[in-house]
C-alpha cells in the first residue's frame, strides 16, 4: 500500500501591502526629519527700479485717459424655435466702439452691428446701456448709435486728423479683442493710402495700415497717436488664420469726421453727385470705352444742366454719350473710383470734369446735386 501525501504548511511571508506602508512611513520620517533641520528661506530682497520709461509712461497716460471713452458692444439677434415657435434671443457677436461725444453719440463699425435685432453697449464702468441705432454708412463702414447714459459717464476722445500722418509714427489701438474688454497694443503706421473692400463691396480708400495687434472684437474701436488722439476706426485684419498677423487696417479720421456729423444731424450720409447713370465696367469695356460712359441724365439734375450728354439709340446703332475720364483732376476708370472723388465734396461744390465727347476732350463744370 503506499503511503498518503503529506499537506505542506504554507510558509510564513509578510505581506507585500505591510512592507510597503513601512517603507512610505520610513521616507516620511526621512524627509520631516531633514526638513526640521533645514535653515528657514526667507524672500529674497525687491530690487528698487528706477522711473519708469518714457515711452512707458507715454503708454500709460493714453490708456488711462482713453479707455474710459472705449465701449464692449454686444449684438443680439431673434430667433424662432423650432419646436415651440417661440421667439428668443440670441447673441450674435461683440465688437468695440468709442463715444463721440456728450449726447451719448457711440461710433463703430458698421459690419459690428449689421442684422442684428438688438445692440447693447458696455461702457469701461460695465454699466449697460441698449443702443439705437441713429444711422449708417456702409460704404465705409461706419455705424452711429445713441445711449441714454449721463454726461458725467460719457468721455469723448479728442479727435486728430489722417491727412497728415507719417510712415513710422507710433499708434495704440484699445478695443475688445476675442471678448477681452479694455485691452490696449502698440505699434506703428506701417503703410498709408492702402484701399479695403467695404461689406457693401465699394472700395474704402486712404486707410491707415498698422502693425499693433487687431484681432477679432478690436472692429470698431479707435486707433490713437501718441498724443491720444483719435486718427483712425479699427475696421479689419489681414489674416490667413484669424488671428492678428501684424497688418491690421483702420478707416482714416478725416473720412470719420466728415460722415459722422451727417449721421447724427440727418441719420444718413449727404451723398454728393451728378445726376447720371453710367454704364457697367465690363459693357464699358466691351464697347471700347476707356472710362465712365454715361448712359443716362436725370431730368433736371446737376448733369443736364451742365450740358452733359447720355447714350441713346437711333435705329438699331448706339449713340455713346459723353466718357468721363477724370474728375477735379483725378483719373476716373468706374463709377467706384467717381464715388470716392465725390466723397471729398459736398452738395452744391463746383467739380470739373474732362470728357470725351465725339472723340474729342471737353472741360465741364457741374454743380453737385444731392443723390441716393
Amino acid at each position: 500500500m503506499s503511503a498518503a501525501p503529506q499537506s505542506k504548511k504554507p510558509a510564513r511571508r509578510v505581506p507585500i501591502l505591510l512592507l510597503l506602508v513601512v517603507i512610505a512611513a520610513g521616507w516620511w520620517w526621512f524627509f520631516q526629519e531633514r526638513e526640521a533641520h533645514l535653515p528657514p528661506v526667507e524672500p529674497r530682497a525687491v530690487t528698487a527700479r528706477g522711473d519708469l520709461a518714457v515711452a512707458e509712461k507715454t503708454a500709460i497716460e493714453i490708456f488711462q485717459s482713453a479707455s474710459p471713452a472705449v465701449l464692449f458692444i454686444t449684438t443680439i439677434e431673434l430667433r424662432r424655435s423650432l419646436f415651440t415657435l417661440n421667439i428668443y434671443e440670441l447673441p450674435r457677436g461683440t465688437g468695440s466702439g468709442f463715444i463721440w461725444d456728450e449726447r451719448g453719440h457711440v461710433v463703430t463699425n458698421y459690419h459690428v452691428i449689421e442684422d442684428a435685432s438688438r445692440v447693447e453697449v458696455t461702457l469701461a464702468d460695465q454699466t449697460s446701456w441698449p443702443g439705437r441705432v441713429v444711422g449708417v454708412a456702409p460704404d465705409k463702414d461706419i455705424a452711429v448709435l445713441k445711449i441714454d447714459a449721463p454726461p458725467e459717464k460719457l468721455a469723448p476722445l479728442p479727435v486728430g486728423e489722417s491727412a497728415n500722418l507719417l510712415v513710422g509714427q507710433k499708434v495704440f489701438a484699445i478695443g475688445n479683442p476675442f471678448g477681452l474688454d479694455q485691452t490696449m497694443t502698440s505699434g506703428i503706421v506701417s503703410a498709408l493710402g492702402r484701399e479695403i473692400k467695404a461689406v457693401t463691396g465699394r472700395t474704402i480708400q486712404g486707410v491707415i495700415q498698422t502693425d499693433a495687434a487687431i484681432n477679432p472684437g478690436n472692429s470698431g474701436g479707435p486707433l490713437l497717436d501718441s498724443a491720444g488722439r483719435l486718427i483712425g476706426v479699427n475696421t479689419a485684419i489681414f489674416s490667413p488664420s484669424g488671428g492678428s498677423a501684424g497688418i491690421g487696417f483702420a478707416v482714416p479720421v478725416d473720412v470719420v469726421n466728415r460722415v459722422v456729423p451727417e449721421i447724427i444731424r440727418y441719420g444718413r450720409v449727404i451723398q454728393p453727385g451728378l445726376g447720371i447713370t453710367v454704364a457697367h465696367e465690363q459693357l464699358a469695356r466691351r464697347l471700347g470705352v476707356d472710362g465712365i460712359l454715361v448712359v443716362n441724365i436725370q431730368p433736371g439734375g446737376a448733369a443736364e444742366k451742365s450740358g452733359l450728354r447720355g447714350s441713346r439709340q437711333v435705329g438699331r446703332d448706339l449713340i455713346l454719350g459723353d466718357i468721363i475720364v477724370s474728375v477735379a483732376g483725378r483719373r476716373v476708370a468706374n463709377f467706384d473710383d467717381l464715388r470716392n472723388v465725390l466723397d471729398n465734396f459736398r452738395v452744391g461744390d463746383v467739380v470739373e470734369l474732362m470728357i470725351i465727347r465725339d472723340g474729342e476732350e471737353k472741360l465741364v463744370e457741374v454743380v453737385l446735386q444731392e443723390v441716393d
